[in-house]
């Protein structure tokens, strides 16, 4: 609702991972303020919004096609060691909002199979179980997501200074200028990818056996 004074900006990112007999597929998108900002398409990733100057963005590309090819390559490891004959889909979906009165609210959401999985909490930096009742992988997932720096610290640093930083720029008409802020916008795309690897290693591990 852009005309309506009330209406908070927004940068939305959404990640799915689709898992079938040892194979990964992945796509989703990026909409800065309503606009679509960046699209990926299996190991594509495209710019859509001129956010970054050409020789970062390619940079960005290659860190993001570099991370999903070995991320496809983790899950054939695990498919090989203990296969599964039936899908998992993962979504992450995370960003943040920036209100008229200043204040902003970020969020971190991960579902698995279309049911709330984990929650990342921003202020505390805490990934936090979603899945109803006791679950082997969930809480291994958790774990493996607690101990690594880029998926608390830095995730939690994203979504509270630079996601926000990013709409603060829009708000004020610079928007086009955010990409120079202290960590690149595709960073997200990134983290977002990195966060599903705690996740492949509880699902495909966990799965049928003891974590």
């Amino acid at each position: 609702c852009p005309a309506c004074p009330a209406a908070p900006l927004a940068f939305t990112m959404v990640q799915h991972t689709r898992v079938f007999k040892g194979n990964s597929m992945f796509w989703g998108n990026a909409s800065l303020d309503g606009r679509l900002s960046h699209v990926l398409d299996g190991l594509n990733v495209t710019q859509v919004l001129p956010l970054e100057p050409p020789d970062a963005w390619a940079r960005r590309q290659e860190d993001v096609t570099t991370y999903l090819l070995n991320f496809g390559n983790l899950v054939k490891l695990f498919d090989k060691e203990r296969p599964l004959n039936y899908t998992q889909s993962l979504c992450c979906h995370l960003g943040c909002r920036l209100f008229p009165n200043g204040t902003s609210r970020s969020f971190y959401e991960v579902t698995l199979n279309k049911t709330a999985f984990l929650t990342f909490h921003v202020p505390n930096a805490t990934w936090e179980r979603r899945w109803p009742g006791e679950h082997p992988v969930a809480a291994f997932a958790e774990r493996e997501l607690m101990k690594y720096p880029i998926t608390t610290q830095d995730l939690q640093y994203f979504l509270n200074t630079t996601c926000v930083n990013i709409l603060r720029a829009q708000s004020a008409g610079t928007g086009k200028r955010s990409g120079r802020s202290r960590a690149p916008l595709v960073l997200g795309l990134i983290l977002g990818s990195l966060s599903l690897l705690g996740l492949a290693l509880g699902i495909f591990l966990c799965t049928g056996g003891s974590c």
